[in-house]
């Protein structure tokens, strides 16, 4: 089958596809004598295997490893769960980062009135010289008042806010 084919059986794009033989992921397969890529069965299921990890959010240098392990019989699947558990970690943080960017931003619209006038503490915010950015103070145990309306945070590690205060008040 081309590679038009093959696209539509494996639900990579063609370009996808391409790019994924130019960067080694996959390897590259026969031509024709007119140049035309030809696909199996066998380069079916390593790209629906890439398209499959690529939807769990594995990285393709993560995959490569993952192919490498489908492709050898005789790997202990210690590895495998290694790599999973890896990115299930992985996933976790950026899942935390994703939360506190969503919890900023809805903050942030919260204390914007939304009307005629210019005053948008949005990009007030997004144009400030101190950057507030939720996830890398507010993970720290802080005033829950920093997020009030009309308050202002300054982003500062719990080290330096301790320095600043020894007494911990």
């Amino acid at each position: 089958m081309n590679i038009g084919q093959a696209a539509a059986a494996s639900g990579v794009s063609a370009k996808m596809i391409r790019y994924y033989e130019s960067i080694g992921l996959v390897r590259e397969t026969a031509r024709t004598d007119s140049g035309y890529r030809i696909y199996g069965e066998n380069d079916l299921h390593t790209l629906r295997f890439v398209k499959r990890a690529r939807n769990l959010g594995f990285s393709l240098e993560q995959i490569g490893g993952l192919l490498s392990l489908w492709q050898d019989t005789g790997r202990a699947s210690s590895d495998v769960k290694a790599i999973a558990l890896n990115h299930v970690e992985e996933l976790n943080q950026r899942i935390v980062e994703l939360t506190e960017m969503r919890d900023t931003l809805a903050s942030l619209a919260q204390t914007c009135h939304g009307d005629d006038r210019p005053d948008c503490p949005i990009l007030q915010t997004l144009g400030s010289a101190q950057e507030h950015v939720h996830g890398e103070h507010c993970a720290h145990q802080h005033d829950k008042d920093a997020h009030q309306p009309g308050r202002k945070t300054v982003n500062q590690p719990r080290a330096q806010k301790a320095a600043r205060n020894p007494s911990g008040a």
